[in-house]
């Protein structure tokens, strides 16, 4: 790792920092940020994440691809624990939590509400910052690619079913232009730039180079993506810090014991770690630009549902990169 990756953490703990505060002093250059979205996906951060995916994509051979399948454990531990084990694993902490744990500090109504939103949190596994997590964790480029194809797939026949089964509602609207639009700007349009750069680059030598080159832009996508989310919900973070921790307890408990069952059944299963900590780390982060569009369809923008999937993405790049940490020093253990 480079000096700059070796204190991310500080780096990202700035740029949360600073989002806070260019929110609380700043709020018409954050509304203009927030304003600028196509299907509730914001165009600023589609760009920063883009950058983000980018560099990983020029490390994508597509002569490779056909010997992914010939390592089918890693595929089969990601969707079992997205789809068969993570959603009502969410829902079960939820409840626990806002029935329960918590009953004494939230209302009945808004405990209800958070849960949704938990739930809906739970429901849609990421997309694109996996990318980004398996390229700090060296993980495999072709491979990374593949399961977050085939679970973009699964996403969209499973997502509305699972979710109106835990929720109990029957007519979930999908916006299926959220679900689109994500697809194509983070994983279509980076990987085609990657396969158009590495045809340009030719030799494999140039590839690496190149990729040394744009690996740093990568990281400072990351902050400043961080500084923007942070900067969109400063004031919710400061008027309602209490509400704020008790949705992050289950979020947090939820992260890491996906991540500890996903990352032991590799260990077990004896998956490459190249392999291993992409698969893991996909199940435990979430594709929060869909949790938020349906949040805000089904329950409105000011609901506790909404809150909730927002509180995702504010818990979710610390806990990320403290299991890329985790990951990186436990590599050994894998052979």
């Amino acid at each position: 790792m480079s000096s700059f990756e070796r204190y991310l953490s500080l780096w990202i703990a700035a740029a949360m920092f600073a989002g806070i505060v260019i929110g609380t002093l700043a709020p018409g250059l954050v509304g203009m940020i927030a304003a600028a979205e196509i299907a509730r996906v914001n165009l600023v951060v589609a760009v920063l994440i883009w950058a983000m995916v980018y560099p990983m994509m020029v490390g994508v051979d597509p002569h490779q691809l056909r010997h992914v399948f010939r390592q089918p454990k890693g595929l089969g531990i990601t969707l079992a624990v997205n789809w068969l084990i993570k959603p009502f694993t969410m829902a079960a902490l939820a409840v626990l939590f806002f029935e329960g744990v918590f009953a004494d500090l939230i209302a009945p109504e808004d405990a209800q509400s958070y849960i949704a939103g938990l739930i809906l949190l739970g429901a849609a596994p990421c997309t694109a910052m996996v990318f980004v997590w398996s390229q700090l964790t060296r993980g495999d480029e072709n491979y990374t690619l593949v399961q977050v194809t085939v679970n973009d797939v699964v996403m969209v026949f499973a997502f509305a079913p699972i979710v109106a089964f835990l929720l109990g509602v029957t007519d979930i609207t999908v916006p299926w232009e959220t679900l689109v639009l994500s697809v194509v700007l983070f994983v279509a349009l980076p990987l085609a730039a990657g396969l158009l750069t590495r045809a340009r680059l030719e030799s494999e030598a140039r590839i690496e180079a190149f990729k040394a080159r744009v690996k740093p832009f990568s990281m400072v996508g990351l902050i400043a993506t961080v500084a923007i989310l942070f900067g969109l919900q400063g004031d919710v973070i400061l008027e309602r810090p209490l509400v704020i921790v008790l949705i992050a307890v289950p979020i947090l408990l939820q992260s890491y014991g996906i991540f500890a069952v996903a990352y032991a059944a590799a260990w077990i299963m004896k998956v490459p770690h190249r392999i291993a900590a992409p698969c893991a780390l996909i199940g435990t982060s979430n594709f929060f630009e869909l949790a938020v569009a349906v949040a805000i369809s089904l329950f409105g923008l000011n609901s506790g549902a909404a809150l909730a999937t927002v509180v995702g993405v504010l818990v979710e790049v610390p806990v990320m990169l403290s299991l890329v940490a985790f990951a990186n020093r436990t590599r050994r253990d894998f052979g």
